[in-house]
């Protein structure tokens, strides 16, 4: 399997961490797509969505709810909202999930941490081709109400919405985190009092999200 995805099409990952020393994980979500161009919203850069063939949402420590203190937090909506419009396929990773449904009027709420390998029960997607039931899971928000338009893809015990997709367009989302690996397991237990669970990351292929994801994008370009 190819872990890093690459692609003639025009990609964007736009980073959404505040906490300088979490940035690891939009590090190893961006280089699963080693061809895109990173974006740094919360510093105020913004995608030009004129010529992009897909977008990728990442997670952060922020939360979604935090609107009245971090403004860019409603522009990351207001870009949800016009990539929608403008059917421009859309990955939603954590925070990126939780951002999208909000955006569509769902309901993000804070529903207690959880910093482990959980299993999980997936739709027949195809964002979800090769992927195996145990990923990992680094969050304490959740989608409690999917946004309008949104169907439910993936449910864990904890967390019901753990991913969507859009009934007409092509977004998709994912609480989990499909570029986690073992190489940031010290990260996780120091920043995030990560569990050791009967699961390994020898039982992950949540990686396969990003490639399915760049083939998707391809397809729908050519």
């Amino acid at each position: 399997m190819n872990i890093f995805s690459t692609s003639s099409s025009t990609l964007y990952v736009v980073r959404s961490e505040v906490d300088p020393d979490c940035e690891y994980h939009c590090d190893a979500l961006a280089a699963q797509f080693p061809d895109a161009t990173e974006i740094d919203f919360v510093t105020g850069e913004r995608p030009p969505l004129e010529d992009v063939d897909g977008v990728v949402l990442t997670g952060s420590t922020a939360a979604v709810y935090e609107a009245d203190r971090r403004p860019w937090i409603a522009d990351q909506e207001a870009l949800v909202r016009e990539l929608v419009d403008r059917e421009i396929p859309t990955l939603g990773v954590c925070f990126g999930h939780q951002v999208a449904n909000a955006a569509l009027g769902g309901t993000v709420e804070n529903v207690g941490a959880t910093a482990t390998l959980v299993e999980t029960d997936l739709a027949d997607d195809p964002l979800f081709e090769g992927v195996g039931p145990v990923v990992p899971a680094v969050h304490g928000d959740a989608v409690t109400e999917p946004g309008e338009g949104m169907e439910v893809i993936a449910a864990a015990d904890h967390a019901p919405v753990f991913g969507t997709r859009h009934r007409s367009v092509p977004l998709w989302t994912v609480q989990f985190h499909p570029e986690i690996t073992a190489a940031v397991r010290d990260r996780l237990v120091e920043d995030f009092d990560w569990e050791s669970r009967p699961f390994s990351f020898d039982d992950v292929s949540a990686d396969r999200v990003c490639e399915n994801f760049l083939a998707l994008v391809d397809e729908r370009r050519e």
